[in-house]
């Protein structure tokens, strides 16, 4: 049972509140495992509100991968933005459902729209020679997240910020090294091609006729060490967070991590298969999830990444959303008991209070 939004809503986004929330949280049980795992030790206040910005990118990222004019779906995807920022989101529960939790919580337009702006990226077909490059688009469609996140756990210092921004593009660098054969099958390659190159790699020529090979592992595994270094770094923001959030945002940086590790363990070789997390590790990890909740904060003010900063940058610039205090709340139980009994009144005049049906 989803719980009641924390601020006032227009009555046809919190009536569907529930029923959005319920079909938001389906999609993630079935597209995102990992996610969904993690999920589980967020408290319910925040794990309904992500698991709505999940629904929404899990839309945002299906509807580009169409095959048929994805370039309009990218344009469509932005009218939908608007729509949600203008209160009148088109009548699906990931729109309606994301056009509170914007209100609830006051995510700039800016964050959404980085997002879309990387699943642009790879509608163009963009290619990524440098780690600072990659870094641009993980920082869209990952980093992102992170901030939107944060701000879900109330969250806005920007050491903290900063941190949760790291830990998204470190996820997303754990994913490309899992999914390189399977994104070279579909035409995309986003290992640093100067990277390939510095090991004798031709990156056209590797993509045109994917194969293993030791050097594209070499670059693999030095993918994976600057997400781990990011890792790291992100650990020492989870001791910002309020405390019933650090298991949960633990588990995702641990279960995530342990993607590395699982393609690390097979020596950097994401041709031959997509490596997993088995259950039992993914047990252990959530454990530890849950012990480690005062982390070093000696990386809490490590710089930002370059690429992060126009998210941080939009955060500061944006309001606090207007939480009711308890005079407004009590004056708002007030109007409510009264609104209910005059329905009450209502309802006697025309015999349809349960026991006047004779």
């Amino acid at each position: 049972m989803a719980i009641a939004p924390t601020v006032r809503l227009e009555p046809h986004l919190a009536r569907h509140w529930a029923a959005d929330v319920a079909a938001c949280r389906t999609s993630l049980r079935h597209n995102s495992r990992t996610f969904h795992t993690a999920s589980l030790l967020l408290p319910r206040r925040v794990r309904e509100p992500a698991t709505v910005l999940y629904g929404f990118c899990r839309l945002a990222d299906d509807a580009v991968d169409e095959p048929l004019a994805p370039r309009d779906a990218v344009d469509r995807l932005r009218e939908r933005l608007d729509r949600v920022y203008a209160g009148t989101p088109i009548t699906v529960p990931s729109d309606r459902a994301l056009a509170a939790v914007v209100a609830m919580y006051g995510v700039p337009r800016a964050l959404p729209d980085f997002l879309i702006d990387g699943l642009a990226w790879d509608v163009e077909g963009r290619q990524y020679d440098t780690l600072a490059e990659l870094q641009a688009y993980a920082a869209r469609v990952a980093g992102a997240v992170g901030a939107m996140m944060s701000l879900l756990m109330e969250t806005r210092a920007p050491q903290a910020l900063a941190r949760a921004c790291d830990l998204g593009v470190a996820m997303q660098l754990s994913n490309i090294a899992r999914d390189v054969g399977e994104d070279a099958g579909n035409g995309r390659l986003y290992l640093p091609r100067d990277w390939l190159r510095e090991a004798g790699i031709d990156p056209a020529a590797w993509l045109a006729k994917p194969q293993p090979d030791p050097r594209v592992d070499a670059v693999v595994l030095r993918l994976l060490a600057e997400a781990d270094r990011l890792y790291a770094q992100a650990s020492a923001g989870v001791g910002c967070l309020p405390l019933d959030c650090r298991p949960g945002i633990n588990a995702a940086r641990l279960l995530y991590a342990g993607i590395g590790h699982a393609v690390r363990r097979a020596g950097g070789d994401g041709v031959r298969h997509r490596a997993r997390v088995p259950g039992w590790r993914k047990a252990a990890l959530m454990v530890r999830a849950g012990l480690q909740l005062w982390p070093s904060d000696v990386a809490l003010q490590a710089p930002s990444l370059p690429a992060n900063q126009p998210l941080l940058d939009a955060v500061a610039a944006s309001a606090m959303p207007q939480r009711p205090g308890r005079a407004e709340f009590v004056i708002d139980l007030f109007e409510r008991l009264a609104r209910d009994e005059r329905a009450a009144r209502r309802w006697r005049g025309q015999g349809l209070v349960r026991g006047e049906l004779e």
